[in-house]
C-alpha cells in the first residue's frame, strides 16, 4: 500500500485592513470564504449517492455573489455531474481502457496532498490527486498524477474570478484521454449549474443557440439568466486559455438537464507523453447583473 505524502497547510496572511480569503476545514473537504461570503467548497474525500458515483476533487457548491448555490451536485437526470469539475470519458493505457472518468466507473481518484496559500489578498489551492483502476495493477498503483492549482481573486465590482490550472503527469508509457466516443465527444473542464428557464449563452461573436454536437465560440462562454436566487440576474463566464492545446474554444452547451463544457479533446483521445504533463489553464467569472465579453477581455488580459 503506498504511503500517503504528509498533509501540508501553509497560509500566508496579508495585513491589508480588507476582508481575506479563507479556508475552513470542514466535513468532506474545506469550504472558502471572503469574509463573511462563502465563495465555493472543494470536495476532497470520497462522497457518494447509496453507494454509487463515488467522487472527491470537484467544486460544490459555488456560489454567486449573493450567496446563492448555482451548482447542482448528484442530479437526478445525470447522477455523475457533480458542481465544477474536469474529467474524461476514455482513459487509456496501451489504447485499452482503464477507466470512465466521466460516469465515475472503474475510477479512483484520492487527494493525497494539499497546499493553502494566501498572498497580497489572493488564496490558492494547490492539490495533488492519484487517479486508479482497479483495471490497471489491482488498482495498487497510480497511473495519473494530477496537480491542480485553484487560485481565487477577492470580489471585484460584480464578479469574482476563479482561475484553474490542472497538471496531468502519465506515470506509465502509452497513457492517452479523450471524450465520449460519439458525436458529442463530452471532455474536459465542465460547470453543472442550477439552470434558470431563461437561460442565454454567449460567445465571443455574440448569442449562441445550443446544438447537439461541439459549438466553435471563441476562448470565453457567457451563461447567463436569473441565476441569484431564481429571481436576481446573474451567471457565470468560463475563460478557456488561448494557451491551451486545441481544441480551445470549443463548447458543449445545454440549456436544461446537463452541464455546460470546455471540449478537449473530443471524441479522438490525445496522448499524454510519460516525460511531459498536459496543462490544462481555465477560469470562472462569477458575476451578478451583467458581463460583457469587452469586460471579460480585459479581465483575463
Amino acid at each position: 500500500m503506498l504511503k500517503l505524502i504528509p498533509v501540508i497547510l501553509l497560509i500566508f496572511f496579508s495585513f491589508t485592513g480588507k476582508a481575506q480569503i479563507n479556508m475552513v476545514v470542514k466535513q468532506g473537504g474545506f469550504l472558502f470564504m471572503e469574509g463573511k461570503d462563502s465563495i465555493f467548497f472543494y470536495q476532497r474525500s470520497p462522497k457518494d449517492k447509496n453507494g454509487e458515483y463515488s467522487r472527491c476533487n470537484y467544486i460544490h457548491p459555488l456560489y454567486g455573489p449573493d450567496g446563492s448555490r448555482i451548482t447542482e451536485d448528484f442530479p437526478a437526470d445525470h447522477p455523475h455531474h457533480r458542481g465544477i469539475f474536469w474529467a474524461w470519458h476514455q482513459i487509456l493505457i496501451n489504447n485499452k481502457q482503464v477507466s470512465d472518468g466521466w460516469e465515475l466507473k472503474n475510477f479512483q481518484q484520492k487527494v493525497i496532498n494539499f497546499e493553502f496559500m494566501l498572498q497580497k489578498g489572493v488564496g490558492s489551492l494547490n492539490t495533488t490527486v492519484e487517479w486508479r483502476s482497479p483495471l490497471w495493477k489491482n488498482g495498487e498503483k497510480a497511473y495519473m498524477k494530477e496537480d491542480t492549482k485553484i487560485t481565487i481573486h477577492p470580489k471585484t465590482g460584480n464578479y469574482r474570478r476563479i482561475d484553474f490550472e490542472i497538471r496531468l503527469k502519465a506515470l506509465t508509457d502509452r497513457l492517452s484521454i479523450g471524450g465520449s466516443d460519439d458525436e458529442k465527444g463530452y471532455s474536459g473542464f465542465s460547470a453543472r449549474l442550477k439552470l434558470p428557464a431563461d437561460v442565454t449563452f454567449s460567445g465571443e461573436k455574440g448569442v449562441i443557440e445550443p446544438v447537439n454536437t461541439a459549438t466553435e465560440a471563441g476562448n470565453s462562454m457567457v451563461v447567463s439568466g436569473a441565476f441569484l436566487n431564481g429571481e436576481k440576474q446573474g451567471g457565470l463566464a468560463i475563460w478557456s486559455d488561448p494557451s491551451n492545446p486545441a481544441p480551445s474554444t470549443s463548447w458543449i452547451i445545454r440549456k436544461t438537464a446537463s452541464m455546460q463544457n470546455a471540449a478537449f479533446p473530443g471524441r479522438n483521445p490525445v496522448a499524454i507523453p510519460f516525460d511531459q504533463p498536459l496543462v490544462l489553464k481555465y477560469s470562472l467569472l462569477v458575476f451578478q447583473d451583467c458581463m460583457s465579453q469587452k469586460q471579460i477581455k480585459k479581465v483575463m488580459k
